[in-house]
């Protein structure tokens, strides 16, 4: 008998791709798929169990199809499928994991439990450690929006995994996902005409591709191999990082430098008339950035990326074409902005500190 494995989330573009390829590993016989909305796209063989993960109806679909992996995808910042309210994102990100993780931990079958994570748990403050492990605490813990959400599940996942530690429990904490088919809020925000920035930080960024993710998630999802360990908590992340900068750049797409409080309304007013979902989240990650060590993810999970950051974001604005202007264009009124910038020199103790990690 081969792995019956339950994926969370299928509706959505990651789900429904990791659902097809998942089908393809030989030890898994059958996959169920599941999600409160229907998919906009085919599953191949799977079986789709339309179900809110919310509900206590998902402790009777581990019961009836005898699940014994579990890939929880439907841990998301995005927008709802199909449309709706921001707050049943929110519910399911929260309360559908822990009516997952009590059914779970009721079910006799289960042995593996997968779960997507994000690398925004670290927050995003002023004096961040230049690069984050796993086990690095963050400054400040997230306020709000999907951070806030991605580090309680955490939590609860811990407090399952204390519970019945004869399940493997691996938590991939993921840096920002792109790919021609990425449908992120920072997707968004690189396919704008232009793209608004803080004023006077470059912050470093970090990127996975897409087609790394559904191959991690497979790797988590199997049978340990000789010398990995498919547990524990993980940094996933391509190698090297862009500045800000060079990512308009390589778009072709001009930067609009503003102050902070300014950002924060034009934030609001683009989330407003639904242009991208600008949050006070993403605008920390754009003044401050962020950089995840992943040497766990290499020497004890065993996974190695196809994709380093630049080779991510080349594949991703190669899929958005071209921008308003050319890239070399947009690179030198970049360099005369840093250049002005640079000559006022830092303005504070925070700014040094900000230099210094620039």
């Amino acid at each position: 008998m081969g792995k019956v494995v339950l994926v969370t989330g299928a509706a959505r573009q990651l789900g429904g791709r990791f659902v097809r390829r998942i089908q393809r590993d030989p030890e898994v016989e059958r996959v169920i798929a599941v999600d409160a909305a229907t998919p906009p796209h085919r599953l191949g063989s799977a079986e789709f169990v339309r179900t809110d993960i919310r509900q206590s109806s998902i402790a009777r679909v581990l019961a009836e199809h005898a699940v014994d992996t579990v890939v929880h995808l439907a841990v998301t910042g995005g927008r709802p499928v199909g449309g709706g309210a921001h707050s049943a994102v929110k519910e399911t990100n929260v309360i559908g994991t822990m009516q997952l993780l009590g059914a779970c931990q009721k079910s006799p079958t289960v042995r593996r439990l997968v779960v997507k994570s994000s690398t925004s748990v670290y927050g995003g403050a002023p004096r961040d450690p230049a690069v984050f492990t796993e086990t690095t605490p963050p400054k400040s813990l997230p306020s709000g929006g999907f951070a806030k959400d991605a580090a309680e599940v955490e939590g609860y996942v811990r407090g399952f995994a204390r519970r019945r530690p004869d399940v493997a429990v691996c938590v991939l904490r993921f840096a920002n996902i792109l790919g021609p088919f990425a449908d992120s809020a920072l997707a968004e925000y690189f396919s704008m005409p232009v793209m608004p920035t803080v004023l006077g930080y470059d912050p470093r960024l970090q990127f996975v591709h897409e087609d790394d993710v559904l191959e991690v998630l497979r790797l988590a999802a199997q049978e340990p191999r000789r010398g990995t360990l498919n547990s524990g908590t993980f940094n996933i992340a391509g190698d090297g990082v862009l500045l800000l900068s060079q990512c308009s750049r390589r778009l072709g797409r001009p930067t609009l430098p503003l102050l902070l409080p300014a950002l924060t309304w034009v934030g609001s007013a683009l989330r407003a008339v639904g242009v991208t979902d600008f949050s006070p989240e993403q605008m920390r990650l754009l003044t401050h950035g962020r950089v995840v060590e992943t040497t766990q993810m290499r020497e004890v999970l065993g996974f190695e990326p196809l994709y380093t950051t630049t080779e991510t974001f080349a594949d991703f604005a190669r899929s958005r074409g071209n921008g308003l202007l050319p890239p070399e264009r947009v690179g030198r009124a970049v360099d005369r902005v840093a250049a002005m910038l640079d000559a006022d020199g830092p303005r504070d103790d925070v700014d040094t500190v900000e230099g210094a990690k620039r």
